[in-house]
C-alpha cells in the first residue's frame, strides 16, 4: 500500500472535554508514530463544538513536543483568515523547533460559518487573494523575502513544504501551476475527486519543491474489532455531522431533531459526504483502501479515523496499521 497518513480533527466526543481531546491528539500521534503512519495533519475549523483544532499551529507545537519522528502539519491553515507573514512566522517557528517534521497545508475556505467568518474580520472577498497569498507565503519561507524591508523571523530560509488543499478544480489547477503537492478533501466533499486529480496531473509544472505531481486523497476510516461496532461508530459519525451542519449557534439539535433530519431528504447530503468511507473489520478496511488507491492513483492516502471516543479512534489507528502492515 502507498504511505498512509491521518487527519486528526481533535474531535470532542459526547461526555469528553476539550482537554480530553488534546490528550487524545497526543496519544493518537504517538501511536501513529509507533505504528508507521507517515504524518498527522490538523485542520483549522472554528466555532464547531465537536472540533478543537482551531488554533492549529499551537496544537501542532504541543503534539510535536510529545513525539520525535513523525511529520506534523496543517491540513490545513485557511490562509484567507490570516496574513501570509503571520503564518510564515508561526510555521517558521515550528520548523525551527522541530526540523524536518513540519508540513504546511493551505486552503481557502473559511473553516466556519458566515457569522464566525465575520468575527474573524474576514471580508467577503478574502478568498480572492488566495493564489497571490500562497505565492507571498512561499516567498517569505524562502531564502529571499518577496517584500522589500520585510522578513519572516523565524521563517525565512526554513523552506517549510507547502501543500494545496481543495475539493474543486480551482485548488487542483493552482497546485499544478505552482508545482506543489495537492490534497483532495474527498473525506467530506467527494464530488470532483477524479476530475480534480486529472486536472492537477495534466497541468503540473515542476518547481523547486516538487518535480512531479504528488496527490493525497482523503478517506474516512472506521476500523473496529467487529462489523457491528464499526457500524455503530459510523452511525454516530452521521449523527455528529447532522448536528454540526444543521444546529444554529448555541442551539444544538437534540436526538429527536437529528432523527428527523436523517429521515428527510437532507440525509442524502450527509451520506454523500461519507461516500469514500472504509468501514468494518481491519481486513475489510485495508481492502477498501487498497481499491480506493488503485481507482485514484493517489500517491498517499490521508485517512480520518472516526469513533465515538478517543479510545475508539486509537483502536481504529492501531487496527488499520496492523492490517496494512505499516508496523
Amino acid at each position: 500500500m502507498v504511505p498512509l497518513s491521518t487527519l486528526d480533527l481533535a474531535s470532542v466526543g459526547e461526555g469528553e472535554t476539550i482537554a480530553d481531546s488534546f490528550a487524545g491528539s497526543v496519544a493518537l500521534a504517538q501511536l501513529a508514530e509507533q505504528t508507521g503512519y507517515r504524518r498527522v495533519w490538523y485542520a483549522e475549523h472554528h466555532s464547531i463544538g465537536s472540533i478543537a483544532s482551531s488554533a492549529t499551529s499551537v496544537l501542532i507545537a504541543h503534539v510535536a513536543a510529545h513525539t520525535t519522528r513523525i511529520r506534523l502539519g496543517a491540513g490545513g491553515i485557511m490562509l484567507p483568515n490570516h496574513s501570509p507573514l503571520v503564518i510564515a512566522e508561526q510555521f517558521g517557528t515550528l520548523a525551527t523547533l522541530h526540523p524536518g517534521r513540519i508540513d504546511l497545508g493551505l486552503g481557502r475556505a473559511p473553516g466556519s460559518d458566515q457569522a464566525t467568518a465575520r468575527a474573524m474580520r474576514r471580508g467577503p472577498d478574502a478568498a480572492e487573494q488566495f493564489p497571490e497569498d500562497v505565492v507571498e507565503l512561499r516567498g517569505l519561507l524562502s531564502d529571499r523575502s518577496p517584500i522589500p524591508g520585510v522578513r519572516a523571523v523565524p521563517g525565512q530560509g526554513t523552506h517549510v513544504p507547502i501543500y494545496i488543499l481543495g475539493s474543486s478544480l480551482f485548488g487542483a489547477q493552482l497546485a499544478a501551476m505552482l508545482g506543489l503537492p495537492y490534497a483532495f478533501a474527498s473525506h467530506f466533499s467527494p464530488q470532483a475527486l477524479h476530475h480534480a486529480i486529472h486536472a492537477y496531473r495534466e497541468g503540473f509544472q515542476p518547481s523547486a519543491q516538487l518535480d512531479r505531481p504528488y496527490v493525497f486523497a482523503g478517506v474516512n476510516v472506521v476500523a473496529a474489532d467487529t462489523e457491528a461496532e464499526a457500524r455503530s461508530h459510523l452511525e454516530a459519525t452521521r449523527r455528529a455531522r447532522v448536528r454540526n451542519l444543521f444546529s444554529r449557534g448555541e442551539q444544538r439539535l437534540n436526538d429527536d431533531e437529528v432523527d428527523s433530519v436523517l429521515r428527510s431528504p437532507q440525509a442524502a447530503h450527509i451520506d454523500q459526504m461519507l461516500t469514500y468511507s472504509a468501514v468494518g473489520t481491519p481486513d475489510t478496511v485495508a481492502a477498501y483502501l487498497d481499491q480506493f488507491q488503485r481507482d485514484t492513483g493517489a500517491d498517499e492516502l490521508i485517512v480520518v479515523h472516526h469513533a465515538t471516543s478517543v479510545a475508539g479512534r486509537l483502536r481504529s489507528v492501531q487496527l488499520l496499521a496492523e492490517a496494512a502492515n505499516l508496523c
